[in-house]
């Protein structure tokens, strides 16, 4: 995926991120992600995502769609500071990630915040007790209207869903993007059944299989994602117990406060 902004605002983002906090950890797993072609959010959202949780003082983050724990490392920092008992729900069909997760963030200090539901993650937000404080959606695009259905009723006035790639490489607004990044993701993430396969997502080469990009109905998947992504900000956008934004750092953050 290709960052909305230039390259050079891009990298002066990241740049101020590693002045305030440096972890080795974070340069393995991103170095993972990029070897791997596994979409991750990188550090200048990781950063905004904390910094959202923060600002609440989060105690119970539920995320949909985990992978192998990046934007829970974020999110469970995030708790630490809001005091003991927090904790951060990761949702993630493949054990395999919840394994690398449980590897990286246990080196980082940040395991114990961190408890994972593999299988469904509606189904494990539907497990989680009461109201949250965050619900972070990453998942399927094509989920994202269930998704923000199911966590709307979920948060407690004053709490946060916070989506991602709510921009979809430009293409929520008819933009045609350069490169096919957006497709690889498409063909690694979005087709039925491709979540549900072990290690499908953090297999090294999965999403330049030739014809992942281009294979039959390729562009009315696209269409059929762009579709559900814009659905969804829209149903945000009119949903008058919610405030909501969108921040347009890397591929679109939504931010949407619950205010009734």
């Amino acid at each position: 995926m290709q960052s909305l902004l230039p390259p050079q605002v891009d990298a002066h983002l990241v740049e101020l991120v590693k002045a305030q906090h440096l972890d080795p950890v974070l340069d393995d797993m991103e170095r993972r992600a990029d070897a791997n072609r596994f979409p991750i959010v990188g550090r200048a959202v990781g950063r905004f995502l904390e910094l959202q949780a923060r600002m609440i003082g989060a105690q119970r983050v539920v995320e949909l769609g985990s992978g192998f724990g990046y934007s829970a490392y974020w999110f469970a920092g995030a708790v630490e500071a809001g005091g003991p008992g927090g904790e951060v729900v990761c949702t993630d069909t493949d054990p395999a990630n919840a394994a690398l997760a449980e590897q990286y963030l246990r080196r980082a200090g940040r395991w114990d915040r961190v408890r994972y539901h593999i299988g469904d993650a509606l189904e494990g937000l539907a497990a989680v007790d009461g109201e949250v404080d965050v619900v972070y959606c990453d998942i399927d695009k094509q989920g994202y209207p269930a998704a923000w259905a199911a966590a709307a009723e979920r948060l407690r006035v004053g709490g946060l869903f916070l989506c991602d790639n709510v921009l979809w490489d430009g293409r929520v607004a008819g933009l045609t993007p350069s490169g096919h990044d957006d497709d690889r993701r498409l063909a690694a993430t979005d087709r039925p059944g491709a979540q549900d396969r072990p290690g499908a997502q953090d297999r090294p080469g999965a999403q330049d299989r030739p014809g992942a990009q281009d294979g039959p109905g390729a562009q009315d998947r696209r269409a059929a994602v762009t579709d559900a992504i814009v659905a969804m900000t829209r149903e945000v956008a009119q949903d008058p117990r919610y405030v909501s934004a969108i921040n347009p750092v890397r591929d679109g953050v939504l931010v949407a406060l619950r205010v009734t």
